[in-house]
């Protein structure tokens, strides 16, 4: 009965914990989800995770190996990246990190939703590239995270 109570308790707070990451000023929130067109030649990559499934979980993001930074429910990332060229995007997941490929093409701006998903210990994390439409939509509620805080090396 102890072990069942336990892992009760173990489930629950993975899935409904609340953690947080340093934030931005609202300002400069503002001005990311307006979405600018990224600089002459550059592409912008913009990462979110919403919900609270794994609310108290926090998960390492890279592009081409570079932190960008550590994910909490309710944030959002935005990178320049060089434009026309193939990026891969990471995040870290229960044993290992998880990647996607992504070309990126010059004066475009490109979402990626970052979600939790049930492990064998802890919960993992995966990538899905999403359409503008819902990426714009999908940040208008998020804070704008602090970028450069891994808490683990990339693999």
């Amino acid at each position: 009965m102890k072990l069942k109570s336990t892992l009760l308790i173990l489930i629950a707070s993975i899935s409904y914990g609340c953690t947080s990451v340093p934030t931005l000023s609202e300002k400069e929130a503002v001005i990311a989800k307006s979405t600018p067109s990224p600089k002459e030649g550059k592409s912008a990559i913009y990462v979110y995770r919403s919900g609270i499934i794994g609310g108290a979980l926090k998960k390492d993001i890279w592009i081409n190996g570079k932190c960008i930074g550590e994910s909490a429910p309710d944030v959002f990332f935005q990178e320049e990246v060089e434009g026309d060229t193939e990026h891969q995007i990471s995040t870290e997941s229960e044993f290992s990190p998880n990647h996607m490929n992504l070309f990126t093409k010059a004066g475009e701006n490109y979402f990626i939703e970052q979600y939790i998903k049930i492990g064998a210990f802890v919960g993992g994390a995966d990538l899905e590239l999403v359409s503008v439409d819902k990426g714009k939509k999908a940040i208008q509620d998020l804070d704008l995270a602090v970028k450069g805080n891994c808490s683990s090396k990339f693999e």
